[in-house]
């Protein structure tokens, strides 16, 4: 036997054995688990790499691109330089280190973040290929553009509160600052720097999930078009609580950027509306107790048709010779037949005659 007799003959019995896709793309329990399974060790390698990725990106710069933790870094050292503490000594900009490990354990950190964001189109791609064989063409359509507005409108949120961070730390170092000296190190200032990229980018979502609503009929515009004042003060109350620090710039650089993204979902729930109101029947609108108008319009389910023309009652008789089944002896005369015979005589100039005129 051939070296690699026995493993191809395994690898056919393999493929043998191997139950085909069925076509409508169902699949058992257990189907399911393994493609769940197949599909978790692909996120999960390509997070891992990612990772790597990030963790060598955090201190070296490839292709001309800075380093992410100078891009990080970029807030706190853009602040003036009375304003933060300096511990090199040669005017470079550089965060404090208070425990053996926290160097190590923060580039980490920074680095899965990182890595979740360059291999977010694989484990987006593997989410997306599980539940699409269980949505219809139109619910694959909507799936797509709710999945990539959201994170459009996650990335925008998240580069807004990196423009906001060095305002923010302005206001927040200046105060007291003629008695104190600001040393952060890297730990604080990336847990403050992250939670307002990351609140940022989850409050971006709110105009989406009110498009939700509307498209799913749950909240109309008429609901909402008189209450902008209460939503925009609810905006600033939800501004005021989430931002970490509480400075009133990241308050109200957050605060107006939702109040104009729910302007604008306010706007396409009334465009939306519209368009629904436009095609709906006027029969969903009569009251439960009203009779229904009658659509006689053309095309409407009142509207007139042409008569048919109608068929005829007697069938058309078969010629002499058919394969129809013709009675056998002798079949009792009808007075149809008598009249119909006395008439053909008729016809012919004779006189009729009948069985009354022979025994005469």
């Amino acid at each position: 036997m051939p070296p690699g007799s026995n493993s191809s003959s395994i690898k056919q019995k393999r493929r043998a054995t191997r139950r085909p896709k069925n076509p409508d793309g169902s699949m058992s329990l257990v189907e399911h688990i393994q493609e769940l399974r197949r599909r978790l060790i692909i996120s999960l390698l390509a997070l891992a790499v990612g990772t790597v990725a990030g963790f060598l990106w955090y201190q070296h710069s490839f292709f001309g691109v800075t380093s992410l933790g100078e891009i990080l870094r970029g807030p706190y050292c853009s602040l003036p330089i009375e304003r933060r503490a300096d511990f090199s000594h040669d005017g470079s900009c550089k965060l404090l280190a208070t425990a053996p490990f926290e160097m190590f354990m923060l580039r980490l950190k920074v680095g899965a973040l990182a890595g979740t964001v360059f291999a977010s189109p694989v484990w987006l791609a593997q989410i997306w290929g599980f539940i699409t064989p269980g949505l219809m063409k139109n619910e694959r359509r909507w799936t797509f553009a709710f999945v990539s507005i959201a994170v459009l409108l996650f990335v925008s949120g998240a580069f807004l509160a990196y423009f906001v961070v060095s305002y923010g730390l302005d206001v927040l170092l200046s105060i007291g600052d003629n008695a104190q000296v600001a040393a952060l190190n890297g730990q604080q200032y990336y847990s403050f720097l992250l939670a307002l990229l990351l609140i940022f980018g989850v409050s971006f979502e709110v105009p989406l999930v009110i498009a939700m609503l509307n498209i799913a009929g749950v909240l109309e515009y008429e609901a909402v078009k008189d209450k902008r004042r209460i939503i925009i003060l609810a905006l600033f109350a939800f501004a005021a609580f989430m931002t970490p620090g509480q400075d009133p710039v990241s308050m109200v650089a957050l605060a107006v950027a939702l109040s104009l993204l729910v302007e604008l979902a306010l706007q396409f729930t009334r465009i939306n509306d519209k368009r629904r109101a436009k095609n709906r029947p006027d029969w969903l609108d009569v009251d439960d107790d009203a009779a229904t108008p009658l659509s006689t319009v053309p095309g409407g389910a009142d509207a007139p048709a042409p008569v048919e023309r109608p068929a005829p009652i007697n069938p058309t008789p078969e010629p002499f010779g058919s394969s129809a089944v013709q009675p056998s002896g002798p079949v009792a005369p009808t007075p149809s037949s008598f009249i119909r015979g006395n008439a053909e005589l008729g016809d012919l100039g004779e006189k009729p005659t009948s069985a009354f005129d022979d025994v005469l």
